[in-house]
């Protein structure tokens, strides 16, 4: 199992000549230090996004540490480069301590902040006296403000469990560099309105309206690191909670998660993971399964990742395998390896493991459904909904995150149906509309209270709310003597009518950046296209039954 450990390096340490890269290295340059390559280089963004010095952690790692082929160790060009970074980030900071990501004057709250501060504070710890006193005195004082900023939570409509878990860890890790006793109160505060996203009774946090498997892992990660360092019990309860959680998502053909989640994410967090193997016996179960399927070319591996979210994914490697954990000799089994049938209301997710098969599926969004043969762990059905186009161009489906919609689960089967909702992330910005938004962030970037409330709006425009539309479904699931059948009902009540629509396939609708990112088992799934007739049968108010069926 330790010859395993290596593929967390080789994943890793293979992506620093990218991350390099995408770094200005030229000490005369005005952007010396900037990671953003769209910025500094090509000139096709107007600003830096602070996110790209997340690389500095990957750079402080590789220097400091020892990684199975690393040349970078202790290599003075490196640890230029790693302090340049440093420099480059508190360049950028807004005098408020905060930074953009997505556009300017954003000033967003975790995603360009909290994770970069963090980083700092890790990169720091790990360079320690090799960083220059003048750049370490700037630096704290930078933290300090960085966390401040955080410590006084969100103001932005930022519903992300994982995101609250990010603004603990980096106060909690500012905190203990700083020793600020304002900030351990601020990390206390940040605690408390983290548990307000988190579901102590089925173990999983709320991203936006729903579970989402990938970042519940995320979470893991962020509460594990400060776990580490500070063995609170409360956060123990959390992430063992969490841990079980997330060990339905693990599936048998070695992937984790996906369009089962309200958020679409495929990635695995692995550090936490590793940090509570020898804690958490399921926890050494779920980091040993997922470190097979990405020495298989599966979960998310750095190479097929972004240039924005790269840098995230190589140092969580990186200290996964810093602190990985001998396994025991035996592991428990994980819920697809034993027979279990679990329905858990409150996240509406349905679980069954049988004899040969086992299946999951989210009923909260729709009755996205997912089916394995446990043996080959081959995916023999996996039906993300519905999804069409309307006459007039707008897209609907019925994987949407509802409230209303109506369910229901027994041991052998499940029930959903509710209205059809149309998909916002279709919009798309134009030269005219890029404009006006750039003049809107021009004249009123500058007051925060503004920048706040426009991420607030963003985020309702593209993610949030209802959308009904006057098409409606029902979906019902079934184990049945030696088959398994799903069938969906779809009927129209008015409105335009349809062009064209499908059901089954893999596919996403929810805008989310860390999502959509192609995988193997793609290539198992497909869709069921309506014909013409029955499009036309749909127009005029009559009802469609598609039914599928998997021979066991």
């Amino acid at each position: 199992m330790q010859q395993l450990r290596n593929v967390y390096a080789e994943k890793a340490v293979s992506q620093i000549p990218r991350i390099l890269s995408l770094q200005d290295r030229n000490s005369f340059s005005p952007t010396f230090g900037c990671m953003h390559r769209d910025y500094w280089f090509y000139k096709t963004s107007d600003f830096p996004d602070a996110v790209r010095q997340f690389g500095v952690h990957a750079l402080s790692l590789v220097y400091s540490k020892d990684f199975p082929n690393n040349p970078y160790r202790n290599h003075p060009k490196i640890l230029e480069w790693a302090l340049a970074a440093m420099n480059y980030w508190m360049l950028i900071q807004h005098s408020d301590g905060s930074f953009d990501e997505f556009y300017p004057y954003e000033r967003g709250w975790v995603g360009p902040t909290a994770f970069t501060t963090y980083t700092m504070v890790e990169s720091l710890n790990l360079l320690g006296d090799k960083v220059p006193a003048d750049i370490q005195t700037r630096l704290r004082t930078a933290i300090s403000k960085a966390a401040h900023f955080i410590s006084s939570g969100e103001k932005e409509e930022d519903h992300l469990a994982n995101h609250h878990a990010m603004a603990c860890l980096a106060v909690w890790k500012s905190y203990a560099l700083l020793n600020e006793p304002e900030l351990k109160t601020g990390f206390q505060k940040l605690w408390k309105g983290f548990l307000g996203y988190h579901n102590p009774k089925e173990g999983w946090s709320r991203e936006y309206d729903g579970i989402d498997p990938g970042y519940l892992s995320a979470t893991v990660s962020f509460f594990g690191k400060i776990y580490q360092v500070n063995p609170d019990p409360e956060i123990f309860e959390v992430l063992k909670k969490s841990v079980e959680f997330c060990s339905y998502f693990v599936y048998p053909n070695g992937f984790f998660a996906g369009s089962i989640g309200s958020r679409n994410t495929l990635h695995f967090y692995c550090h936490g993971f590793e940090i509570l193997a020898g804690k958490i016996p399921m926890a050494a179960a779920i980091a040993e399964k997922m470190l097979k399927g990405l020495s298989e070319g599966k979960l998310v591996p750095p190479e097929i990742m972004s240039d924005r979210y790269l840098f995230y994914r190589v140092p969580e490697f990186l200290q996964a395998y810093v602190d990985y954990t001998e396994r025991p000799v035996s592991l428990p089994e994980l819920p697809y390896e034993r027979k279990e049938t679990s329905y858990f209301p409150e996240s509406r997710i349905y679980f069954s493991s049988r004899e040969n098969e086992s299946a999951i599926a989210n009923l909260a969004k729709g009755g996205v459904v997912k089916v394995f043969d446990r043996n080959s762990g081959r995916l023999l059905l996996n039906d993300c909904g519905i999804q069409g186009r309307l006459v007039d161009g707008t897209i609907v489906t019925s994987q949407w995150i509802d409230p209303e919609f109506k369910s229901s689960a027994q041991d052998d089967q499940w029930e959903v149906s509710g209205s059809m909702h149309a998909v916002p992330s279709a919009k798309l910005f134009t030269p005219m509309k890029n404009l006006v938004f750039r003049s809107i962030l021009v004249g009123f970037g500058w007051i925060s209270s503004f920048s706040h409330w426009l991420k607030g709006a963003i985020r309702r425009s593209l993610m949030l709310g209802r959308r009904p539309v006057n098409l409606q479904f029902k979906r019902h699931f079934q184990w049945s003597g030696n088959k398994i059948s799903l069938s969906t009902e779809i009927w129209k009540t008015g409105g335009p009518e349809i062009h064209d629509l499908s059901v089954g396939d893999e596919f996403f609708v929810r805008y989310v950046p860390q999502s959509r990112f192609f995988q193997m088992q793609e290539l198992d799934t497909k869709a069921y296209l309506l014909s013409p007739d029955e499009i036309a049968r749909l127009n005029r108010g009559e009802r469609i039954i598609i039914k599928t069926e998997v021979e066991k």
